[in-house]
């Protein structure tokens, strides 16, 4: 098995462990956290653990390996194709330029955070999903105006995540600075970036490939709610 695949599970039984909410052959991370969960194999016992862990009319966001397939007790809230790309190589990141300092970002900056992410939607992100790792951002006038930190962690890949930037500060190159200085902190600790990606979000899918990312696979991102009762 790949290091990427079945990451969610990969992930919460490797270098998040901690994180970990279990139930039988699945495990999820707290809600606050990102609400991604995760079951060994896409079998009936993974998905009866998954519905004792979610509980009735509980919901659970999965990446699979192929399309969902209807099965009984279980509805689909949302979801679409992602591209998992990963970025062996890549271009050398350049400093910032003077005008641009990028920030860490903490807890205080939390709700600023959710609310950038909600208004962009980059993907799940909770009150705690920052404690998956470091998080960068950009001010403007004391305003969070774009942010990309790391998410899901497996042994040698660390996973670029919440790439955004306000709808009144695109085209300004933010989010290729954070990105390559996430992408710096990543390979300084010897490990890999990879990210993944709405198929259908060509400009953002364009952006990763000049940066060095090639796609490895296409994962299947479903948001289930468990309505067995």
């Amino acid at each position: 098995m790949h290091p990427l695949d079945n990451i969610i599970w990969q992930a919460l039984t490797t270098r998040q462990a901690e994180f970990a909410e279990v139930h039988g052959q699945a495990r999820r991370f707290p809600r606050e956290v990102p609400s991604l969960a995760a079951f060994e194999r896409p079998d009936d016992q993974g998905y009866a653990s998954l519905a004792g862990l979610l509980g009735p009319n509980g919901t659970g966001a999965v990446f699979l390996h192929s399309p969902y397939e209807d099965r009984k007790g279980w509805s689909v809230v949302g979801g679409a194709p992602l591209l998992e790309m990963v970025c062996e190589n890549g271009v050398a990141p350049a400093p910032p330029r003077p005008t641009i300092e990028i920030l860490e970002l903490g807890t205080p900056d939390s709700p600023e955070m959710v609310e950038l992410t909600t208004l962009t939607r980059p993907g799940p992100f909770g009150s705690r999903t920052l404690e998956l790792g470091t998080y960068l951002g950009i001010r403007r006038d004391g305003k969070l105006v774009a942010m990309a930190g790391e998410r899901l962690k497996v042994p040698g890949y660390t996973e670029v995540s919440a790439v955004c930037s306000h709808p009144e500060h695109t085209g300004k190159g933010h989010a290729r600075i954070l990105m390559l200085e996430v992408m710096r902190r990543i390979r300084d600790r010897g490990e890999t970036p990879f990210l993944h990606v709405r198929e259908d979000n060509r400009r953002a899918v364009q952006l990763y490939e000049r940066l060095g990312f090639l796609t490895r696979v296409v994962v299947h991102y479903v948001v289930l709610r468990n309505v067995a009762g």
